[in-house]
């Protein structure tokens, strides 16, 4: 008997929900929204609010109010400048080398080669995902020391690595985030039907040309939606600059500098990798790739 009035006790809750598919959608949505608004949305609006604030001379303290001086501090500061366009030009160049790096590398994985390379070359890819994300950075800091691996490696050839540096912070960064690139990028390019390079073949257009003309097109919404990872990532990062850059500071090595002595310039001086994302989706959106995501 407790079985049966249970099963009539549920029913009116189903059928009511069946009946209702908008009390349904609300049921589902209610957790996830609570959280992008309730959780993220919120305090990115109080970040900005803070940005306006003024940390008081004497005490030190932070103070509520409102003045602009934290953002033309941003906009007018060489250092500030500086340390903005250098860190939008690490975040370009990962982006462009993982893309370099995941079209031939998908095309390899999907098109040529047999399924047990494949799977090992998945594996590959994947394998910096398993470690963490610190473990990384100090692995690509011993390798590049000045009595590292690269320079034990290449002595024997008159060769010594370039030092902690940018272009050591560029590599960093992109064996980070290469996997969001390559993973996007293969799976697009294996759902390409064989036949369209067949027939690429068939009209007399080289392996660069199919690449350039055929592949390229199809996967750009794949290229967009990973380099949304690695470009907003590296602009964010500050911990590869800290270990691999030597002197080199990134938007993250300045915010986490001022957030303890002035937190209001620290808040001002996060709304520019924000900046920077939105108008990377903004240009990205103007593409229409972001429709065919």
């Amino acid at each position: 008997m407790s079985t049966k009035s249970t099963s009539k006790g549920s029913q009116p809750i189903s059928s009511f929900l069946l009946r209702k598919p908008k009390v349904r959608l609300i049921s589902l949505l209610t957790l996830p929204m609570t959280w992008i608004v309730g959780v993220y949305i919120v305090s990115l609006f109080l970040l900005l609010i803070t940005a306006f604030w003024n940390v008081d001379p004497f005490t030190s303290r932070v103070r509520p109010g409102f003045t602009l001086e934290n953002f033309i501090m941003i906009f007018t500061v060489p250092a500030y400048i500086a340390t903005s366009i250098r860190t939008l030009f690490i975040a370009l160049s990962v982006t462009a080398i993982c893309v370099l790096l995941a079209v031939p590398l998908g095309i390899y994985m999907a098109k040529i080669a047999n399924p047990r390379l494949r799977n090992f070359l998945a594996v590959a890819i994947t394998l910096p995902l398993w470690a963490g994300y610190l473990v990384k950075i100090i692995a690509m800091r011993l390798v590049f020391t000045e009595e590292g691996f690269f320079n034990w490696f290449m002595a024997p050839f008159g060769i010594r690595g370039p030092g902690f540096s940018i272009p050591i912070v560029i590599l960093t960064l992109t064996y980070l985030w290469f996997p969001y690139m390559a993973l996007p990028v293969y799976t697009a390019i294996r759902q390409i039907p064989p036949n369209l390079f067949d027939a690429s073949s068939d009209m007399g257009a080289k392996g660069f040309t199919t690449v350039y003309r055929v592949v390229i097109p199809l996967i750009v919404p794949a290229i967009i939606a990973g380099s949304v990872f690695t470009f907003s990532l590296s602009l964010g990062d500050y911990l590869a600059a800290r270990f691999t850059g030597g002197a080199t500071q990134m938007i993250g090595s300045i915010i986490a500098a001022n957030i303890n002595l002035n937190p209001p310039v620290a808040a001002a001086y996060s709304m520019i990798p924000i900046a920077f994302v939105v108008i990377y989706l903004m240009v990205a959106r103007r593409t229409g790739s972001l429709e065919r995501m």
